[in-house]
């Protein structure tokens, strides 16, 4: 089977086309589990033109020199003379280019929709979304509670081409903790680690709030927050007082390097009220880093719910610290495994090929 994956946008910041697929491994990962069993070709929009063949998969880089194309033509042309059986869509946010897209390829090849956490439009663009899904086979959720908004919104018709499938997973994996901690000069668990952006969705003052009450319960604990912007900055700061030896603020460091921090930490906490779908979680959880995580739909579906760490309600500090006691009695060693098992079933690059592959050869037959 022939597969093609594509989008919508023209990353133009990127000129270098082996660091742009460094830059989105999270997803190429699934690619080329899939150009295992299948012929697989991503067409990508960078400052660069050129073609790369990279683990079985043949990316070709087209730059049309626009940020977003509203009309298509060069690409879907391109996409057509690959002659494919399914076409992998990035994002559901590009419904007029869909409809154009279906017009271009006829009723033969296979549209699937990968949900990129965008939530559904409203107004005339609402009505765009409910027309291009009558062009699509099938849409990808992280959870199938994302697409059943959808179709109460009226977005999405027909419930049946909702699939539950992860839209990216991590290429890192379990490692040294004490060597990682030594290389980062972290001293005795238990590790706590943040990873975000500093804003209020992220929430990292319920976060430090309910760290401080556990503090002084269990005075060993460290959280270490790694942060890419600092909108939150100065009342965090202000939060955590003179216990900086026990609330550290890292700051901003490359991706590559948050696998040591995955390596280092027991924990991996989260204070998002909405994400959709939670990739630094699913790179810690890969690592074997335990989640303690806000009972929000993503996070229920990384987590089984109940397979694998454990849940509290958003901007709650009580019931935060509520599950941080909780982890005092836990048999760490144990509990990773459980993150282990649950990112190897539901999470990995392997668990997201096969139900691809499900969903393309249901809609083959």
């Amino acid at each position: 089977m022939k597969i093609v994956s594509t989008s919508y946008t023209n990353t133009r910041a990127f000129h270098d086309p082996s660091a742009w697929l460094d830059r989105i491994g999270f997803y190429t990962g699934i690619l080329e589990k899939l150009a295992i069993q299948h012929e697989v070709h991503s067409i990508e929009q960078i400052n660069y033109t050129g073609e790369l063949k990279r683990n079985n998969v043949s990316y070709r880089f087209l730059n049309f020199k626009k940020p977003k194309l509203y009309f298509p033509r060069q690409l879907h042309h391109h996409i057509k003379k690959l002659q494919p059986d399914v076409v992998l869509v990035n994002g559901f946010i590009f419904p007029l280019q869909i409809i154009q897209l279906r017009f271009k390829l006829g009723r033969k090849p296979k549209i699937v929709v990968m949900n990129r956490s965008e939530k559904p439009f409203s107004g005339i663009r609402k009505y765009l979304q409910r027309l291009a899904g009558k062009c699509i086979d099938a849409i990808l959720f992280t959870s199938a509670e994302f697409g059943q908004q959808w179709v109460e919104n009226g977005n999405i018709k027909d419930a049946g081409k909702i699939h539950e499938v992860m839209h990216g997973s991590s290429s890192f994996a379990i490692g040294d903790a004490n060597a990682a901690r030594a290389s980062l000069a972290i001293t005795d668990p238990p590790v706590f680690l943040w990873v975000g952006r500093l804003n209020e969705n992220k929430d990292p003052l319920t976060v430090v709030k309910g760290f401080l009450f556990f503090l002084k319960i269990q005075p060993a604990a460290k959280l270490y927050l790694v942060f890419q912007t600092a909108e939150l900055l100065g009342k965090l700061k202000e939060m955590i007082g003179d216990k900086t030896a026990s609330i550290i603020l890292v700051g901003k460091i490359a991706h590559p390097q948050l696998e040591s921090w995955y390596h280092a930490a027991d924990f991996i906490i989260s204070g998002s009220h909405y994400e959709g779908g939670g990739i630094a979680i699913c790179e810690a959880m890969s690592c074997g880093c335990i989640p303690i995580l806000t009972n929000i739909i993503a996070f229920r579906k990384l987590t089984g719910p109940g397979k694998a760490g454990l849940l509290y309600e958003p901007g709650n500090d009580a019931s935060l610290l509520a599950v941080l006691l909780q982890t005092n009695d836990l048999n760490i060693a144990a509990e990773r495994q459980k993150v282990l098992q649950q990112f190897k079933n539901e999470l990995s690059f392997e668990a997201i090929q096969k139900k691809i592959e499900s969903i393309i050869t249901q809609l083959s037959n």
